[in-house]
């Protein structure tokens, strides 16, 4: 046994389950969190505390159960049967994940804006809101096609040995039809 492995921070590791740096990190995230509520809360407090609420009641019963059915139903969608093996979930299905979080996102950060209903935002920078819609739904249109022409091409790849295995069979049937003749 090494050194290494019996001194204090191995015993530390073995009995916190992970090592002091994991600790320290932690606990500076939740001193993070603490300060950035205590600004948070400086003002209105009851507004705040509404909203969160709110959020966490908006996300936990509307839109937890339409992510989760959408997800399932672009897993039945591209494979015609559910995973039932509880493995990995399916590559395909990442292609789709992927820019509809990305897109998902980004209309969270700026649904004002692509809404029209940021009437401070031209006050506040001198720049016009219009066009946000158009650039969303645009990037949004970019996502899913870099995201369709990269699984067109890792599937490309993926089956490119079962073609070519295929193709040598079909030579070996033909030599053989014509070695029989």
């Amino acid at each position: 046994m090494s050194a290494s492995a019996s001194g204090p921070a191995a015993a530390f590791a073995r009995r916190y389950g992970a090592s002091p740096l994991h600790l320290l990190l932690i606990l500076a995230s939740f001193a993070l969190a603490l300060y950035a509520g205590v600004r948070l809360l400086k003002g209105d407090t009851i507004g705040v505390a509404i909203w969160f609420v709110g959020a966490a009641l908006l996300h936990d019963l509307v839109l937890l159960p339409l992510y989760s059915v959408t997800d399932r139903a672009a897993q039945l969608l591209l494979h015609g049967r559910p995973d039932t093996s509880g493995g990995a979930p399916r590559p395909g299905v990442n292609h789709l994940r992927v820019p509809s979080f990305i897109s998902g996102v980004l209309f969270l950060v700026y649904w004002p804006l692509i809404l029209q209903k940021g009437g401070h935002y031209t006050a506040y920078t001198d720049l016009s809101a219009d066009g946000f819609l158009a650039r969303w739904l645009l990037i949004t249109a970019g996502l899913f096609l870099a995201s369709a022409i990269l699984w067109t091409v890792r599937t490309w790849l993926r089956l490119r040995p079962e073609r070519k295995a295929a193709k040598a069979r079909a030579h070996a049937q033909a030599r053989a039809r014509k070695a029989t003749k």
